[in-house]
């Protein structure tokens, strides 16, 4: 047996372009502003992909690039001038930010119904109470693609495995509200095997290269692999290196689906970006959410 791959690149086409055709319908064009604070490497590749993306879409795409030494005042009235440019709808930080510069303080300037990466204490508290706000994109994305190999969660187990801010506790939130039985397990859980192993569901993101393995798996269920993480990679050359994620490949011997890395979660996260986007634009003109998204 071999599992079934989600593929997130061909789910990734298609909400990318239910949100192109769901922002044409709206008044006005609908903007995207990223705020891209010094020169990491991956942090330039993501935010030229999210423009390229949101612009293939037809939104417009605002990217403001600030030094590394920018003091992080400077970065919060950059965020609340976003906040009262009626041309924007979405706010994203791209993080790591540098150090000396406050993550959360610069996210907790951001307007809650602009932003598009659900990551302030409003859009948490939303979350949390069931209520109707903005969803971190990586949870969101791995959700669609759970749906893929089962419509309905209803009554089925699911273990996350990683509690973060980012993805592992949204995700968790995610999922009781699609009515699965969720466990949250860690680097601290007591025989992460057997707990794996009850789920239905089997999500990782922990960041840890393959971390689970065929052992953590329950035959036939569903996983979901959050992990990116680049690893020396010989037989490629001196000095290269490529993608992995935290469930071993030789799970997939023993998985129902699985979601490949790269070419899974990934890049549902920009297409439930863009999603979040159009979604903002229509609440800001208080409108109803478009259909089909």
């Amino acid at each position: 047996m071999s599992a079934r791959l989600l593929d997130g690149k061909a789910l990734g086409a298609e909400v990318r372009a239910r949100a192109g055709e769901a922002a044409k319908t709206l008044p006005g064009q609908v903007g995207l502003a990223v705020v891209l604070v010094g020169e990491d490497p991956a942090s330039q590749v993501y935010v030229r992909n999210k423009h390229r993306e949101a612009e293939a879409a037809g939104l417009l795409s605002f990217v403001h690039r600030l030094p590394a030494d920018t003091p992080e005042a400077d970065v919060v009235a950059l965020v609340e001038r976003l906040n009262a440019d009626e041309a924007v709808d979405g706010i994203l930080v791209q993080m790591p930010l540098p150090e000396g510069i406050d993550a959360l303080r610069v996210i907790a300037a951001i307007d809650p119904d602009k932003d598009v990466d659900g990551l302030t204490e409003t859009n948490a508290g939303r979350l949390l109470l069931g209520r109707r706000g903005l969803v971190p994109c990586t949870p969101q994305g791995s959700m669609l693609l759970a749906g893929l190999a089962l419509p309905d969660l209803t009554g089925k187990t699911a273990v996350v495995v990683g509690r973060s801010i980012l993805v592992g506790k949204p995700l968790a939130l995610l999922l009781q509200a699609a009515n699965a039985t969720v466990t949250m397990a860690h680097s601290r859980t007591k025989d992460l095997g057997a707990v794996c192993r009850t789920a239905d569901v089997l999500c990782a993101a922990v960041g840890r290269p393959g971390l689970l393995t065929a052992e953590h798996v329950k035959p036939g269920a569903v996983v979901i692999d959050v992990g990116i993480n680049r690893v020396d990679a010989p037989e490629k050359g001196e000095g290269k290196t490529k993608l992995v994620g935290d469930v071993a490949p030789e799970a997939a011997e023993v998985a129902g689906w699985m979601t490949p890395v790269p070419g899974g979660v990934g890049p549902m996260t920009i297409a439930c970006l863009l999603r979040n986007t159009v979604l903002a634009a229509a609440r800001r003109r208080g409108l109803e959410d478009p259909r089909g998204l």
